[in-house]
């Protein structure tokens, strides 16, 4: 890590400070751990001036000290729990082989990333530079996982919604074409067309309650078992139920409205006939 790098990716020091200049290759090791660190190590309220060692060795003799205390923040995956980390100053490496670099800036970051190459090839044009996208870009990257579940579970639910509005038509037309002569013959005996109406729109909504019912539970039930597998969402959320039952109620009584206006419709002396 370099100076201001806290600063830069808006992590705040709990105590201590920061990398500077001063924080070379020769001079007195130091390092930035997190929160988490001091939790797991058990290192006190005040763990600045501490000392720990790399790799074993003589425990007597640690050479790297802890000036600087950090807020726990997301480190290789957005959906893990920080871990415990330490930082070194970039600068006391002996060999360094590669390195990250983060910009902050006052304009859209993508705006950027266009001048960031230019600028690396005047500071040295044998370095070579690559990745280079926005911290945005690299969350979405991180939960592309996420994402493509979300969008097949959309697509599975937009596709599960047609299918349930042509089964239940189907139903329901199959059902009136059943009922045919008994729908005639309330028809004849003086029942008129919106009472026929009712009476199928009312079988409409006695299936949407068994299947909501059921569906409701259903889906609490593999919401829970789905939660794993999606960031930061919750097994159920009881808006997008309410409004997932309110859709569907909407595509059921569509469904079944066209089957009840064509039995509201039937000729009840055709109706007598029908086999």
């Amino acid at each position: 890590m370099g100076p201001g790098y806290f600063k830069t990716m808006g992590i705040p020091l709990m105590m201590g400070r920061e990398f500077t200049r001063a924080d070379v290759f020769g001079a007195p090791k130091v390092a930035i751990v997190n929160q988490a660190f001091v939790k797991k190590f058990n290192l006190g309220g005040n763990a600045l001036g501490k000392r720990f060692g790399q790799g074993g060795g003589n425990v007597a003799n640690l050479p790297i000290e802890i000036v600087g205390v950090s807020q726990d923040a997301k480190y290789s995956d957005v959906k893990d729990a920080p871990p415990p980390q330490y930082f070194l100053p970039y600068k006391q490496e002996e060999r360094l082989g590669y390195a990250n670099f983060y910009i902050r800036t006052a304009t859209p970051p993508e705006q950027m990333l266009s001048t960031i190459p230019a600028l690396m090839r005047k500071l040295d044009a044998s370095l070579p530079l690559s990745d280079v996208k926005t911290m945005e870009t690299q969350v979405r990257e991180n939960v592309s996982q996420d994402r493509i579940i979300s969008t097949l579970s959309l697509a599975f639910a937009v596709l599960a919604t047609v299918l349930a509005a042509i089964g239940l038509y189907g139903v329901l037309a199959y059902t009136v074409a059943q009922r045919t002569r008994e729908f005639g013959l309330r028809m004849a005996l003086g029942a008129d067309g919106g009472t026929v109406r009712a009476m199928v729109m009312m079988q409409v909504v006695k299936m949407a309650i068994i299947g909501g019912v059921i569906g409701m539970a259903l889906a609490i039930g593999i919401g829970r078992m789905a939660k794993s597998l999606l960031f930061e969402m919750e097994g159920y959320d009881p808006v997008v139920l309410t409004a997932a039952t309110f859709a569907l109620a909407v595509v059921a009584l569509g469904a079944g409205f066209i089957p009840a206006l064509r039995a509201s419709k039937i000729d009840p002396m055709n109706a007598l006939r029908y086999e």
